[in-house]
């Protein structure tokens, strides 16, 4: 009898002790919320074109976090913002935040917040000049935004820390980013480039969050590719590529656990999408769903509360509300010459390819543009690069094994680069001092990119000046004989660095961390690495991390550049790159030694790292946020024509009309601006389908990448303006009785705001 009871209790204890053994002894916590800011009147930050004014959204913004944490020890935060790059005045917002809330918890040492670089998102939120020209000034509204959803985001992820492990995974991605600088790319060193198959780097690295309880709850990762697919033209706010592919990966996470939408990757065209979780009972008979259709009529606008705009969000319907909500983010890394536009640059005017060394058309910069997979669609390119991202983080994902294990630390200061010693070695042996200089930025500057070429008659890869702007430079301030020479072969067309009025211009103090989660560390970079520049630092920090006594990481280290993080402060390229002086060359704000300083500043952190020694936290960077001035002008008033309402029709759908797929549905409404009220965590425009025969649920919203809000005035000084929704019929969209539904907010002369909503008139999709 003895022995039967423990043949019986041996499995049970081997089956308790393997589950012991794969438990973690780790804490996992995931987070995510709407930044989007103001979808009318603000420049776009990225391309710096003056002309390039939201008027609307394409998808909306968020941030995503995740906090992994030992149980009584250190703990790390990273966040990453569908923005164009952090902010330094943001994060010291934050972090005093959080110093409330949490004391010492999360501070600038375990604290990372990124940007992926989308170029469609509104500007003003940073706080040196340089950054906030072409958004007239500082933009407060842009910048709460930011600060409050980055907060919330955070209180979500600290509220849902439970137990749980974090995977790892990387593959190669081959058709999502090209070199946009190759010839700057050719002039380093031919041995160290044989010693790469690509002219980009390929490899995507992705984290799954698994908890102990409700499995898989998130992943992140990090791959090189610019957020240009939308154009220096778009005006519509948008995440980009990788906005996109996050949502795409958190919709395809959703019907795949209880959604009833097929998420079919080996479908090209499929993107997966939020719709309601309740299937619409529809009548196949035709001319019965036009009859059902005909008999909902627009209705004229009504006044409502911002709750409704909320409550009918298409993800709160969606969401299981019993299980933690899947958060994915797709972080950017060392995507300094790395472009989306993948088909190559080409000649707008003749259609042949760009001059190879300056990116030029007949001498003009203007005429050379790159093109992305969908072209001449920017929208669809927008789609292509971010279903590519997408597919290859679910192979990813679903075949992540790796177990991240071992300690959680950080390490962190902040270094001036302005005038920093850096040692490198010298030819034929032995080693040699040279410094950084104060930021400046060249005449190739103001080229731009095959993404996002500049104006007047400025191109990539020049390295002498022209008189004519030497003497407009001259007027804001002439940089001295030390400067210019500390900068070859780089001329000077902003002395950034050294132009401090009204305030600062540039940055000098940057924060530079490393991030540990076991055998995996996260490079905190405030800047954009070259493809180059990024594998030297990855190399040089591994070797650090792995050639001394410690055996704390061996060959299976990961080590990842999180490229815009904390600050920004452009670009940074290898030295060999730096002398073609094209735009990343021009753009690298501290000379020609900046990335060596890099090296120098993050083998220093890794080496402390393993060896638990601390770090002199370094001279602090300035909060200018008292001095910040803005020249946008607030919004006045809204107003309608006489005898209409805000929300009512202004074009809406024609009567008895059938839709089908890939049909772009478009209506109109009597509008107000947007600023009034950016309706976070809600939406502006929202298509219902029709149950049974009245009762309407949410199916497409602001989150949706295949409705678009335009918005519109008739003239520039009129207080008049237009909401244009437009849905492309999806190719997953159900038969059915549809509608479309606008939520705004007017102000009145008083300041008054005032909510309301409009609804179009029914219409069928067969």
């Amino acid at each position: 009898m003895g022995r039967s009871v423990g043949m019986i209790w041996l499995p049970i204890l081997l089956l308790l002790l393997l589950e012991s053994g794969r438990a973690s002894n780790n804490l996992i916590g995931l987070g995510s919320y709407d930044i989007t800011g103001p979808a009318a009147d603000v420049n776009m930050m990225g391309y710096a074109n003056m002309d390039q004014v939201a008027s609307g959204v394409h998808f909306r913004l968020r941030a995503r976090a995740f906090i992994v944490a030992e149980p009584e020890g250190k703990r790390v935060l990273f966040v990453n913002l569908d923005a164009c790059m952090a902010s330094q005045l943001v994060t010291i917002k934050v972090l005093e935040r959080l110093k409330v809330r949490y004391g010492d918890l999360y501070t600038e040492k375990n604290v990372a917040i990124s940007g992926i670089h989308t170029h469609a998102g509104p500007g003003g939120y940073l706080q040196y000049i340089v950054y906030i020209i072409t958004s007239l000034g500082f933009v407060r509204q842009s910048f709460d935004a930011l600060v409050d959803g980055i907060e919330q985001t955070i209180i979500q992820a600290h509220n849902n820390i439970r137990p749980g492990s974090v995977y790892v995974n990387t593959g190669e991605l081959l058709d999502a980013g090209i070199n946009r600088s190759p010839s700057a790319y050719l002039n380093n060193p031919a041995a160290e480039r044989s010693k790469y198959k690509y002219d980009v780097d390929k490899e995507m690295t992705l984290l799954k969050f698994v908890d102990n309880e409700w499995g898989p709850v998130g992943s992140f990762n990090w791959f090189a590719t610019h957020g240009t697919s939308m154009s220096r033209t778009n005006a519509l706010i948008s995440g980009d590529n990788k906005g996109a592919a996050a949502r795409f990966m958190e919709d395809w996470f959703d019907q795949k656990n209880g959604g009833s939408i097929s998420s079919d990757l080996s479908e090209p065209n499929r993107i997966p999408r939020r719709v309601s979780n309740i299937i619409p009972i529809v009548n196949d008979n035709h001319h019965e769903l036009l009859e059902l259709a005909a008999s909902f009529e627009s209705l004229p606008g009504k006044s409502t509360t911002r709750f409704l705009s909320l409550s009918r969000r298409v993800r709160s319907v969606l969401r299981q509300a019993d299980r933690p909500k899947f958060v994915s983010a797709f972080c950017q890394t060392n995507c300094g010459d790395v472009s989306p536009n993948v088909l190559g640059a080409f000649c707008i005017d003749t259609g042949i390819p760009c001059d190879f060394n300056h990116s030029t058309c007949d001498g003009k910069n203007e005429l050379c543009y790159g093109r992305g997979p969908g072209y001449p669609d920017e929208f669809e390119s927008t789609r292509i690069i971010g279903q590519r991202q997408f597919k290859k983080a679910v192979e990813l994902f679903s075949a992540a094994s790796e177990k991240l294990n071992g300690k959680i630390d950080y390490i962190h200061t902040y270094v001036d680069f302005s005038n920093l010693d850096v040692t490198i070695p010298k030819e034929g042996g032995g080693t040699t001092t040279v410094k950084t200089c104060p930021a400046a930025m060249g005449f190739a500057f103001a080229a731009g990119t095959t993404d996002g070429p500049g104006a007047f008659d400025f191109k990539q890869g020049d390295d002498q000046g022209n008189a004519f702007w030497r003497l407009v430079r001259n007027l804001l301030k002439t940089p001295t004989k030390e400067q210019a020479d500390c900068q070859q072969p780089k001329p000077i067309l902003l002395d950034t660095g050294e132009m401090k009025q009204p305030y600062d211009w540039a940055p000098s103090i940057l924060p530079v961390q490393i991030l540990r989660i076991g055998q995996m560390v996260i490079l905190s970079v405030p800047g954009e690495f070259t493809t180059m520049a990024g594998r030297r630092l990855r190399d040089a920090v591994k070797k650090a991390l792995t050639s001394g006594s410690s055996k704390e990481f061996g060959n299976n280290t990961h080590v990842v550049i999180a490229g815009l993080t904390n600050t920004y402060s452009q670009y940074v390229t290898t030295y060999e790159e730096y002398q073609m002086q094209r735009y990343e060359g021009a753009s690298t704000l501290y000379g020609p030694h900046t990335l060596s300083a890099y090296i120098q500043v993050f083998q220093k952190l890794a080496t402390a790292l393993i060896t638990g020694k601390p770090v002199e936290p370094g001279p602090q960077p300035p909060d200018l946020l008292d001095k910040q001035i803005s020249l946008l002008t607030p919004v006045v008033m809204d107003a309608t024509p006489f005898g209409t309402q805000f929300g009512d029709m202004k074009v809406d759908v024609p009567k008895n009309t059938t839709f089908r797929r890939g049909d772009n549905v478009t209506v109109t409404f009597w509008s107000a601006c947007p600023r009034n009220d950016l309706m976070t965590e809600g939406t502006f425009a929202l298509v219902e389908i029709l149950r049974g025969k009245g009762t309407w649920e949410p199916a497409y919203d602001d989150d949706d990448f295949c409705l678009r809000f335009i918005w519109s005035r008739p003239s520039k000084l009129s207080t008049r303006s237009y909401a244009t929704i437009q849905w492309i019929v999806p190719q997953t969209a159900a038969a059915g009785v549809y509608r479309i539904r606008h939520f705004g907010a007017s102000k009145s002369l008083l300041g008054t705001i005032k909510h309301f909503k409009g609804t179009s008139s029914a219409f069928v999709v067969a």
